[in-house]
């Protein structure tokens, strides 16, 4: 006999308490499609939940996770289709109006890519992982040596999200919807032990507290 899932019973508390409670907003859902106003692009991490940390709900953003929170130039897209054909989705179809990449604290991508993997063991890891060489390289050339590892890591997560959003601009649907003020960029630092996010200020190049930001006021 079929043992069922703790996660599936867990659907059975959802279904009482959640869908109950919203069952006409899941009604519209389904009957209208979805008019997500956002794309976020976070990382696969456990500990980072989207709709947890920006308290919101089924319908409200679309969610595309992977390792780092990494986002392929144009160019490398071409092999590696997966982010890209959501974005591409994203932006022509759905017409958000937002995309926001999302890194956090205690990375294991970023831990990893100053690490020596092992190609053959993790062959598609190592991969995916290689696009984190252009977040090492900008973290020498502008930080130069740190004082500590712990240092350089929480310093290469800041990094790589303004690194994920250069690599944004480099698809010209982007680009142009940035351009003609229809879409607006955010790089995010998702804190995990205090929940806290800090935004990215490309003019400064350095990332604030959310409470000393005003709404629209950090964005590419």
């Amino acid at each position: 006999m079929l043992k069922i899932s703790e996660y599936m019973y867990g659907n059975k508390v959802y279904q009482k308490k959640y869908v109950k409670k919203n069952d006409q907003k899941l009604e519209e859902l389904a009957l209208n499609g979805q008019t997500p106003q956002a794309l976020f692009i976070g990382c696969v991490d456990s500990r980072v939940l989207p709709n947890l940390i920006t308290d919101t709900g089924p319908g409200d953003m679309l969610i595309v996770r992977n390792v780092g929170n990494f986002v392929a130039t144009l160019e490398e897209s071409l092999s590696e289709t997966s982010t890209a054909s959501a974005i591409e989705f994203a932006v022509k179809v759905l017409k958000v109006k937002e995309i926001i990449v999302c890194g956090h604290t205690q990375c294991g991508a970023i831990y990893t890519i100053y690490s020596d993997l092992d190609a053959v063991t993790f062959p598609h890891l190592a991969q995916w992982l290689d696009h984190g060489e252009k977040v090492k390289e900008k973290v020498t050339q502008m930080h130069g040596t740190f004082q500590s590892r712990d240092a350089m890591l929480r310093t290469a997560e800041k990094v790589s999200v303004s690194v994920q959003l250069e690599n944004l601009l480099t698809y010209p649907f982007v680009r142009e919807a940035v351009e003609k003020d229809r879409l607006k960029l955010h790089g995010w630092i998702y804190d995990i032990q205090t929940g806290e996010i800090s935004c990215y200020d490309p003019v400064e190049d350095t990332f604030k507290r959310l409470e000393d930001v005003d709404v629209g006021e950090v964005g590419t």
